[in-house]
C-alpha cells in the first residue's frame, strides 16, 4: 500500500505532523500537497521540539525524501529560514525537492493579504496575513509566479509586471498604500534562484516513479477538512484543497495511487480564525482545556478556540475524504475530568440535525446536542497498549469510533514521539 494520505478531520492543529513522523520508519517520501507557511506542525523527538511551517515533517526523518508539491504556495524567505534553522541544529536538509510548478508568494501577496483583511473590518476571515490567499488567487487568475520562472529573468519580469499592473492601482487608489516597484520584486526573487536551483525537480515524475517501484509515499495535507475551500465552512476557509482529493492534484499523481486515507482528529476540537464552531467553550472549562492542551498556533501563536469533540464533523470528514483510519490525538489532555461531553448532533432552531447542515446559515446557528461519558483520573501518558488505558478511557475511544464511521487505528497519549497506542498499523 504505497500511497498514504494524511488529512486533518477538524479545523487543523490535530497533530498531523506527529502522525507523519509515526510512519517515518516505513516511509520513503513525504509530500506536502497544499497550503503554505500559514500552518505548522510541531514534532517532538526525544528532548528536541521542532516547529515546521512550510517544510514537510518528513524532513526530520533520516532517509526520507521530503517534497514540496505543485499545490503548495512557497514563501522563499520562510523556506530558507527554516532550512537554515534545521541545518544549525545538525539536521541534513539536502534531500528536499521542490516542484517547479509550485507558486511563489511575493511581497505584494503579503501586503494585499494584510490590507484586505483590515479593510473587511468585522467581516474578517481571520487569515494569517502571510499572503496565502492572494497567491492562490493569482494562480487561479493565471498571473501567478511559479518556481520555474525564477530561472528565466525575462519571463519573471514579464509576469511580475503583469501581476503588479492591476495590484498597484488597488493598493494606491483603494487602500491608500504605496505602489510596489517591479524591480524590487524581481531582484528579491532572483536572490533566491541559485540556492533554490538544486532542489527544483519534476516532482510529479519522481513521485510516480517511486510509486511504480513500490515505495511508500505519504501525502501530508496542510490545514484540514473543515478549512477546505470547497468542503469547509466557507468563506471561513483556507484557499486550497485540504482534503484527500487535493493530494492527487497537489502532488501530480492519479487518485488510484492513493491507497489509504488517514484522518487525524483530536479527542476534543479546536480552530483558529473566524467562523462557526458549534461546540466552542467560553467558560472556565474552555480556558482549562486551552491551557492544558497548550492550544496556541504553531505558526501564529494565536490562542486557539476550543470545544468538545464533534462527532458529526468527524463523520462528514470521513465521507468527504474516504477515510480508512483515524488517528485520535491528545487523549491524555482529557485526564482529570469528571465527565466528558461529546457533540452527537445539532439543534438548529428546534430541529435536530444528525449530520453537518449543508446550509451555512443553519451551521452558524447550530447548538450542540451533547452526550456525557465518564472521565478518568489517572495519567495515561505511559500507556502503550489499549488495555493499559483505564476502562473509562477505553469506553470513550470506542464510543467515538462508533460515531465516526471508521476505525480508530492509533491513539496519541502524549507529546513524546513514542507516546502512542497502535491498535492497527497504518502501513501493512
Amino acid at each position: 500500500m504505497p500511497g498514504i494520505v494524511i488529512v486533518g478531520v477538524q479545523w487543523g492543529d490535530e497533530g498531523k505532523g506527529k502522525a507523519t513522523d509515526l510512519l517515518g520508519e516505513r516511509t520513503d517520501w513525504v509530500v506536502k500537497f497544499n497550503g503554505g507557511n500559514n500552518a505548522g506542525h510541531t514534532v517532538v523527538i526525544g528532548d528536541e521540539k521542532y516547529a515546521l511551517h512550510l517544510l514537510p515533517s518528513g524532513i526530520l526523518s533520516p532517509g526520507v525524501i521530503p517534497v514540496i508539491g505543485n499545490g503548495v504556495v512557497v514563501d522563499l524567505e520562510v523556506l530558507f529560514y527554516e532550512l537554515e534553522a534545521l541545518n544549525a541544529r545538525g539536521l541534513d536538509t539536502s534531500r528536499l525537492r521542490v516542484s517547479a510548478n509550485a507558486h511563489v508568494i511575493t511581497q505584494y501577496h503579503r501586503t494585499l493579504d494584510k490590507v484586505t483583511e483590515r479593510f473587511l473590518g468585522k467581516r474578517q476571515i481571520g487569515t494569517t496575513g502571510r499572503g496565502i490567499g492572494p497567491a492562490y488567487a493569482d494562480k487561479i487568475n493565471r498571473v501567478g509566479i511559479r518556481v520555474q520562472d525564477l530561472f528565466d529573468e525575462n519571463i519573471l519580469r514579464q509576469k511580475v509586471e503583469g501581476a503588479l499592473d492591476g495590484k498597484n492601482h488597488l493598493l494606491v487608489k483603494v487602500f491608500n498604500r504605496r505602489s510596489i516597484a517591479v524591480d524590487e520584486i524581481v531582484e528579491d526573487l532572483l536572490s533566491y534562484a541559485e540556492r533554490l536551483r538544486p532542489m527544483v525537480a519534476d516532482t510529479s515524475l519522481l513521485l510516480n516513479e517511486a510509486l511504480d517501484a513500490g515505495e511508500v509515499v505519504v501525502f501530508e495535507g496542510g490545514q484540514a477538512t473543515m478549512l477546505d475551500v470547497d468542503h469547509g465552512t466557507y468563506p471561513f476557509v483556507t484557499s486550497s484543497s485540504a482534503t484527500a482529493g487535493g493530494a492527487a492534484t497537489g502532488a501530480g499523481v492519479g487518485p488510484n495511487r492513493l491507497d489509504r486515507i488517514v484522518g487525524i482528529v483530536k479527542a476534543y476540537t479546536t480552530r483558529v480564525g473566524s467562523g462557526p464552531f458549534p461546540t466552542e467553550l467560553f467558560d472556565e472549562q474552555g480556558e482549562w482545556l486551552r491551557s492544558r492542551g497548550f492550544e496556541f498556533g504553531t505558526t501564529t501563536g494565536r490562542p486557539r478556540r476550543v470545544g468538545w469533540y464533534d462527532a458529526p464533523i468527524t463523520r462528514y470528514a470521513t465521507r468527504i475524504n474516504g477515510i480508512t483510519d483515524l488517528v485520535l490525538t491528545k487523549l491524555d489532555i482529557l485526564s482529570g475530568l469528571e465527565q466528558i461531553p461529546v457533540c452527537v448532533a445539532y439543534d438548529v432552531d428546534g430541529v435536530r440535525f444528525d449530520e453537518v447542515p449543508v446550509s451555512q446559515t443553519d451551521f452558524h446557528h447550530a447548538k450542540p446536542i451533547l452526550e456525557y461519558f465518564p472521565g478518568w483520573k489517572s495519567d495515561i501518558s505511559g500507556a502503550r497498549t489499549f488495555d493499559d488505558l483505564p476502562r473509562e478511557a477505553q469506553d470513550y475511544v470506542l464510543a467515538l469510533e462508533g460515531m465516526s464511521g471508521t476505525r480508530i487505528s492509533v491513539i496519541g497519549v502524549g507529546a513524546a514521539r513514542d507516546a502512542v497506542i497502535v491498535r492497527a498499523p497504518l502501513v501493512d
